[in-house]
């Protein structure tokens, strides 16, 4: 019974085999490529140069005392913002006041000898009119009265010195700033000259940009220069205001230096990013950056036609604002692959994503 079963599934089992032979396996089509295409346009480019300097500040005074005195007391800390005008700090007045009441003492002292002498000189006249007394004694007596007008002269000056060096015990901010650095403190004594505490000014602002060597013939004062830096959001356009004539011997590049004007933001210190514009180039061709594609032939483009994308060989030029300037190679008004491109051959099928845009 059971060799009757084998022999009628036997067969079947070679027809099925049979079967699975004659089946082929299907060959898998390589998926179209998909791409966004942009077309080769024509524009002005600019020839920028860009570098990396560092800020300084020009208003970075300290603030001195113009008197010999002991500090009553500093009203300002450090990081703490200032007003030109604000009061920073108070000075001992005491030895000015003492100063001052013997200048004036001496002030009133000559005064009444003047005025003493003016009536002696009042009455000599009048004798000398009398005939009494020679002319003589009244011109000796205007002598010691001019004198004595020259002695009040000088006493009311000192007096004027004693009340303006009592005016420097009031130390003021003499620009807007923020405290840098705290030197003196209340109970010490400073002399004349002596810092009290150190400002520093944003104001005025001065970058340092040291830019190659190669490009000195190309740049000079009075050019258009784009300043930005960390500490800011705002881009300073201003202009180059000298260039120092002498190559830096550790970089070989050159000093070019911009003045910052009123900028909030910007502080000493900061590091500076600056493009200076060489030249203009007009009507150049210029594709997206993603259309440039480095193969062993080179740099080339892939330009689409009829969904075909077809290699070029480019030579390119400048680099501005997610565009190339392209030299030879193309001609103005075809479409490039854009995204995508790197992964595209020549004569290969694409599909464009962004058809019609």
């Amino acid at each position: 019974m059971q060799i009757v079963k084998l022999a009628l599934i036997t067969p079947l089992i070679f027809a099925l085999c049979a079967c699975d032979a004659s089946k082929k396996p299907e060959a898998k089509q390589a998926p179209i490529p998909l791409i966004s295409v942009s077309k080769v346009q024509t524009q002005s480019i600019e020839v920028t140069e860009d570098a990396i300097g560092s800020v300084e500040g020009l208003i970075d005074p300290n603030i001195t005392s113009e008197i010999a005195a002991k500090v009553v007391q500093v009203y300002v800390s450090v990081g703490e913002h200032v007003k030109k005008g604000q009061l920073i700090a108070t000075l001992d007045g005491d030895d000015f006041a003492m100063q001052r009441n013997e200048a004036l003492a001496e002030v009133a002292r000559i005064q009444a000898q003047l005025d003493n002498q003016a009536k002696t000189v009042a009455r000599n006249q009048a004798l000398v009119n009398k005939k009494f007394i020679s002319q003589n004694a009244v011109d000796n007596d205007v002598a010691q009265q001019n004198v004595l007008k020259e002695q009040l002269a000088g006493a009311k000056a000192r007096v004027s010195t004693i009340n303006h060096g009592n005016s420097k015990t009031k130390i003021f901010a003499s620009t807007d700033g923020r405290i840098e650095k705290r030197i003196a403190n209340a109970g010490e004594y400073v002399h004349a000259g002596d810092p009290i505490v150190q400002i520093i000014s944003n104001q005025k602002l001065r970058a340092h940009i040291p830019f190659p060597e190669h490009i000195a013939s190309k740049i000079r004062a009075g050019q258009t220069i784009k300043l930005t830096t960390p500490t800011s959001n705002e881009t300073v356009v201003t202009t180059i205001k000298e260039i120092k004539p002498l190559i830096m011997t550790d970089s070989r590049a050159i000093d070019v230096i911009a003045d910052i004007i009123n900028q909030s933001g910007w502080q000493a210190g900061a590091s500076v990013n600056a493009q200076v514009v060489l030249n203009q180039k007009d009507n150049v061709l210029v594709v997206p950056e993603q259309s440039i594609v480095l193969r062993p032939a080179g740099e080339v483009v892939y330009v689409i036609k009829n969904n075909l994308a077809t290699q070029r060989i480019v030579q390119t030029g400048e680099r501005k604002s997610g565009l190339v300037e392209v030299i030879s190679g193309l001609e103005s008004g075809l479409e490039v692959a854009v995204d995508g491109a790197s992964y595209l051959t020549d004569n290969t099928k694409v599909k464009i994503t962004n058809a019609g845009k």
